[in-house]
């Protein structure tokens, strides 16, 4: 059986992990990152060219199942793995994080865009930005001063006044608290993204009696099953495996 796993998601590696090596797997990655954590199994970088170019690799490879586990602001991949599972006529699954869910003490400002998180800044000054390096140019006529954290370093355009901090998660409360305080952050600014991987800056933010402004997670397919964890996926793939 061979599963083509979409994503370079802690989820996904996790779920290449338990599949390999009793299951061929194949672990599609963006490319996005420079120097992504390989999973076990075979791995190819690079887009596929749109739905059809999709479909024609699911043929030409055998792949027998697919699951999107990418992040969930990868809207245009989940999209285009829909439609070209239907047109190879493979069974699709999406593995999603759940998301974050605000708690007693939390100052959560819900907004629907990146575009609606820079106007949200508001009155604030300083600003711990979380939200990756693609996208910066959205905030880059802001007049607050912004942290801004990526794996990767980003492109301009950017803030005029920002620093940049490399560095790749998981992330643990105490650091999380450190930067907010040396920082003298007064606003957190991230997407959705759910996981414990990056969840403690949340927890920081409220003890530091800061908001966050939230960014919703895109739509997503419709029809598509879906599961939460890795080892949910693994008992789709042996149901597949087993008919």
């Amino acid at each position: 059986m061979h599963v083509l796993i979409l994503g370079g998601t802690t989820e996904a590696r996790a779920l290449a992990g338990l599949l390999h090596p009793g299951t061929r797997v194949t672990s599609s990655l963006a490319g996005r990152v420079a120097e992504p954590r390989l999973p076990a199994g075979e791995v190819r970088i690079g887009g596929f060219g749109g739905p059809d170019g999709l479909a024609a690799w699911l043929r030409e490879h055998a792949v027998d199942a697919v699951i999107d586990a990418t992040h969930p602001f990868a809207e245009r991949i989940s999209f285009n793995a829909a439609r070209a599972a239907a047109t190879a006529h493979v069974p699709l699954l999406a593995l999603r994080r759940p998301g974050w869910v605000p708690g007693p003490g939390d100052d959560w400002r819900d907004v629907g865009s990146l575009e609606e998180a820079a106007r949200a800044l508001d009155g604030f000054g300083r600003v711990f930005l979380t939200t990756g390096r693609l996208g910066l140019a959205v905030f880059a006529e802001r007049p607050e001063w912004f942290l801004v954290r990526s794996v990767d370093a980003p492109d301009a355009p950017m803030p005029a006044r920002t620093e940049v901090l490399l560095d790749r998660g998981p992330f643990t409360l105490g650091g999380e608290r450190e930067l907010i305080a040396r920082h003298r952050i007064d606003v957190l600014v991230t997407k959705d993204s759910g996981g414990a991987a990056t969840a403690p800056k949340l927890s920081a933010a409220r003890e530091a009696g800061i908001p966050v402004v939230v960014v919703r997670r895109p739509p997503v397919p419709e029809g598509v099953p879906t599961v939460a964890t890795p080892e949910e996926a693994v008992a789709w793939v042996a149901e597949r495996h087993g008919r």
